[in-house]
């Protein structure tokens, strides 16, 4: 049946999510189909802003080291270090050489220095934050960084009778960090050490100190402001799931590879449920760590399957969770060309005159009826289309036609 498109589709801007989405959620997940393409990071961008000026966000979480992004959000909050630094440093896979992450952490700083001038509280300050684990395709990271920085803290404020080891005892257990962070770990199992007499017992010890800084909650809210206690909880939420993911890399059974996907994005919904509490946030990510149906797909040990992180956030937030997926018309200079008309992607090019767009998803479904239409294919790995079948279960579907090379 014919389509108007006119009844299901709208400019995107603050403004249109604002009326598709019921109320403002505390996590608004912006999900991308392919990473390394500046006009959704702009896209991403300008969304951020309109939501910042208009509709009480200050967070921002991107698909980047935890870790490396408190150095983006102290140069963000105070001009701790230089933009340059922040970006080399603050950001994995090599994202912060990308003119719009640029763009987006210098107008951030931009903004909070404004504040500082104007005497605004500090809740009205804009903060960064990374919610992937140290992790690179080539490898994963040590649990040194982590672990001792949690054990530091505990030291600084408790007795030392309290604690489980000596920072002495945990030094040696790590060893050196080649060998947690040896690439050939990430196909070969044996090449792990995750599975070691001192990788089991770092875990046992990772596990004590975590339960010894709740056992001591009282105490440290006391003695430790707001922003020390927000950061020692994430190193303790990245040592025990660090040292987790390496014990899965160890892993010689056929199940590897999901228990790799699920600790990964294990770690992605806790630091996201862990920033919801600053109040509300857009989270930017690839879409299938956002999705809500369970996630697939076949490896070379055999089929993969695990919960995305938002389908992890989803079940703990409910309505308070909201997931906008991309899709693209053209991404020619990756050989991704016009849709054809019989794909999702290829009736909303069609059909929407202008750039980008915001399509309530669930009535599109429902017009489309079922079964959905079949999935786009692509030649370029680095693209992944949309599957039509996930559309009832998203909050909307932004469409950028035409994506013009970086």
């Amino acid at each position: 049946m014919p389509i108007d498109l006119k009844e299901i589709a709208a400019p995107l801007d603050a403004a249109a999510v604002s009326r598709l989405l019921p109320h403002r959620p505390r996590l608004l997940a912006l999900g991308e189909p392919t990473h390394g393409e500046d006009a959704l990071l702009r896209l991403r961008n300008a969304l951020f802003r309109r939501l910042v000026e208009e509709y009480g966000y200050r967070t921002i979480t991107l698909e980047t080291d935890c870790l490396a992004g408190l150095l983006v959000d102290a140069y963000v909050t105070s001009g701790t270090g230089t933009l340059d630094a922040a970006l080399e440093h603050g950001f994995s896979h090599g994202w912060g050489a990308s003119a719009a992450n640029r763009d987006l952490v210098r107008w951030m700083r931009a903004y909070n220095a404004r504040a500082e001038e104007e005497g605004r509280p500090a809740a009205d300050r804009l903060r960064f934050a990374g919610f992937d684990g140290p992790l690179e395709i080539t490898h994963a990271a040590s649990p040194r960084p982590c672990l001792t920085a949690l054990h530091a803290h505990l030291a600084a404020h408790l007795d030392p009778a309290l604690l489980p080891c000596t920072a002495e005892e945990l030094d040696a257990l790590l060893g050196e960090d080649d060998r947690w962070t040896e690439p050939a770990a990430m196909t070969d199992p044996a090449r792990s050490c995750g599975r070691s007499a001192e990788a089991a017992r770092l875990r046992l010890l990772a596990d004590d100190l975590t339960a010894l800084l709740d056992q001591q909650e009282p105490h440290l809210r006391a003695a430790v402001p707001p922003g020390e206690r927000e950061t020692v909880r994430l190193h303790a939420r990245t040592a025990t799931g660090l040292l987790r993911y390496h014990r899965a890399m160890a892993d010689p059974s056929p199940a590897r590879m999901s228990r790799l996907s699920a600790q990964r994005d294990l770690m992605m919904a806790e630091n996201l449920l862990a920033l919801t509490a600053r109040g509300p946030v857009l989270a930017h990510a690839q879409n299938a760590h956002f999705q809500r149906p369970k996630s697939a797909m076949r490896m070379w040990q055999g089929p993969v399957e695990w919960w995305s992180a938002g389908a992890l956030v989803s079940a703990r937030l409910g309505e308070e969770y909201a997931f906008l997926a991309t899709a693209l018309g053209t991404l020619r200079h990756q050989g991704v060309d016009t849709p054809p008309p019989d794909t999702v992607e290829g009736l909303l090019y069609a059909g929407l005159a202008g750039e980008s767009h915001l399509v309530d998803a669930r009535r599109l479904a429902a017009v489309l009826g079922d079964p959905p239409p079949a999935p786009r294919t692509s030649a370029w790995f680095g693209y992944a289309p949309l599957d039509p079948a996930h559309l009832p279960h998203l909050d909307g579907l932004v469409l950028l036609k035409d994506v013009p090379e970086s």
